[in-house]
């Protein structure tokens, strides 16, 4: 039902994040309504309401000075070929010959 998709939908946090929003619960008429035009419209014969949906994520950096500094290249100890335990390959050289 439409009622059960807007309970998964909150429990995955997926909410009305508009600060501008209207702060006043709607209506139970309009949601009742609401819920009658779901389920004719929109229902499986089982009666669920099936959504799809998109997910955004972002994430951002920005250097500090608190931050470790990369190496020099060429500083390294251990190549990552070892670390890795896979045979070196020469650069522009391609996998299997």
């Amino acid at each position: 039902t439409m009622f059960d998709l807007m309970r998964d939908l909150r429990a995955m946090g997926a909410t009305n994040a508009l600060v501008e929003r209207s702060r006043r619960p709607l209506a139970r008429a309009v949601l009742l309504r609401a819920a009658e035009v779901y389920a004719e419209r929109f229902a499986d014969p089982d009666g669920r309401v099936r959504a799809t949906f998109d997910l955004v994520w972002l994430s951002g950096w920005v250097p500090h000075e608190s931050q470790q500094k990369p190496l020099r290249p060429g500083s390294a100890r251990t190549r990552l070929a070892d670390a890795l335990g896979v045979p070196e390959m020469p650069s522009g050289e391609k996998p299997g010959g």
